[in-house]
């Protein structure tokens, strides 16, 4: 049996997933899983980049334990954060959080240098306050020693696969969410460094999916007990879910859906037109050079973030809260809420009229989640809410209406007429959101694989062991498998 492990971080937790082939089916197993949470470091929300590197190697290690020796590893990640090594391969600056209040403020320093028609002329990536342009503008203003100091400039599963094996890579498609790689050349933009200040030989050569790292250092191996071969596959986990979509035909829509929903399509070349710029949708690299013309929308952290505060959780990612909580609500008792709780609530509150904008960013790091729908609704005239089902239905409701809109502007931007929706990621097991979404969009939904990600960053292991031939016959088996 040959075995292949997808490790696969997010925002709040990490899984290992070994998988392999038989009679034609991919066969999925979770061998290890941790929590990932943020630090409070230096006045900044920051990730913990040794206890990530420890997590990675303790469920490599579990394979071991289980009998499951994987031939080759990949990991995969969120976007956008970073973290500087010097000259002695150090980290010199901190893995600050995209959450982090560092970049507020900082578009318009960034857009004093280069205005962002010109920027997203070039880059094709969508204006979001967290990404890595404006995280640097922040370091540069706040810390230019650390830039200074730095030699290498890591993406954290660039970090992570430097862990694993000692070699310094910067994956194509997480390196396009940092929106200074060009859209077009597909490398880093010199006029964009240039204009920004920022040193360009802290960047390296872009590696693409499929690229082979080797095998693990001498102490990795000694620790887990034995080698494999590390491949780098699309490391930014929209990158690697797009891959895992089983669509039917050249008339689907994507959605990754999870702490963040992201819609969109798979396109040959970007598009960067004034109406796609006007209009924030991103032209993400994707393996092989597939462009993922999509959008951001702040997804089902609303609904986590809100069973945070049911649950008594006075703060979100490791960071302190406050705020109007869920003893405003008329029926709040204090217990442990779950997700199907939550959603048996909302269907019950199915008739509750009221509708926010999933994308204002009011929602991105309120100190209270409810209070900032509550608000939403009061500031537009429309009904509070104030039972639990009542918030919850209304994000819901606000998230099937974001989604409709989006794609019906997505088929706008490409001329291109849509028939169905793909939803994959954890977000694709929540049947009443399915549901209100294909109510919302007139589009026939289809649900699944859960396990998007982690299945197409194994895609990536299985194509270049030879197991699948190409992305056909592999999104063949994900449709059979799922």
């Amino acid at each position: 049996m040959t075995y292949h492990l997808a490790i696969d971080i997010g925002a709040s937790s990490g899984r290992h997933i070994l998988a392999h082939l038989e009679d034609g089916k991919i066969c999925l197993e979770e061998i290890y899983r941790f929590d990932n949470s943020q630090v409070r470091k230096n006045g900044h929300d920051c990730w913990d980049h040794d206890a990530l590197a420890r997590h990675v190697i303790a469920g490599i290690k579990a394979c071991a334990t289980a009998g499951k020796i994987p031939a080759t590893v990949g990991i995969d990640t969120w976007g956008v954060d970073f973290i500087l090594l010097d000259k002695d391969l150090a980290p010199c600056s901190d893995m600050v959080a995209y959450r982090d209040a560092r970049t507020e403020g900082m578009d318009k320093v960034v857009e004093a240098a280069l205005p962002f028609d010109e920027h997203y002329g070039k880059t094709g990536i969508q204006k979001a306050v967290f990404n890595t342009i404006y995280q640097l503008a922040a370091l540069k203003r706040e810390a230019p020693e650390q830039l200074a100091k730095a030699a290498h400039f890591l993406m954290v599963p660039d970090y992570l696969n430097f862990r694993l094996t000692g070699k310094l890579s910067n994956e194509y498609t997480d390196a396009t969410t940092t929106a200074l790689v060009n859209a077009r050349t597909k490398t880093w933009d010199p006029e964009v460094l240039d204009r920004l200040g920022l040193p360009k030989g802290i960047f390296g050569e872009l590696t693409m999916p499929g690229t082979s790292l080797g095998g693990f250092t001498s102490e990795v191996k000694a620790e887990v007990g034995f080698d494999a071969e590390v491949v780098v596959p699309a490391c930014h986990d929209t990158g690697s879910a797009y891959l895992a979509v089983p669509a039917r035909d050249d008339q689907a829509i994507y959605l990754s859906s999870g702490t963040w929903s992201i819609i969109g399509v798979e396109n040959p070349d970007p598009i960067t037109t004034p109406a796609s710029c006007a209009a924030n949708f991103s032209n993400e690299g994707g393996a092989w050079y597939r462009f993922r013309f999509l959008k951001n929308i702040m997804g089902l952290w609303m609904i986590q973030s809100i069973r945070r505060q049911l649950n008594g959780v006075d703060y979100v990612e490791g960071k302190a809260k406050t705020g109007e909580g869920p003893e405003v609500l008329k029926d709040w008792t204090a217990h442990k809420h779950s997700f199907d709780e939550l959603e048996k609530a909302a269907r019950a509150a199915g008739d509750f009229p009221s509708v926010v904008d999933a994308a204002d960013k009011r929602f991105f790091a309120p100190d209270s989640m409810i209070g900032a729908v509550r608000a939403a609704c009061a500031e537009s005239g429309q009904k509070v809410p104030e039972t639990v089902g009542e918030v919850v239905q209304c994000v819901y409701q606000s998230l099937a209406a974001s989604y409709a809109r989006e794609a019906k502007l997505l088929a706008s931007l490409t001329g291109k007429t849509y028939t169905s929706l793909n939803i994959v990621g954890g977000g694709s097991q929540d049947t009443y959101l399915n549901a209100l979404t294909a109510k919302a969009t007139g589009l026939e939904v289809f649900a699944g694989p859960t396990e998007g990600t982690s299945i197409g960053n194994l895609v990536v292991q299985f194509i270049h062991t030879g197991e699948f031939k190409d992305l056909a016959e592999a999104r063949a088996a994900i449709a059979r498998s799922f």
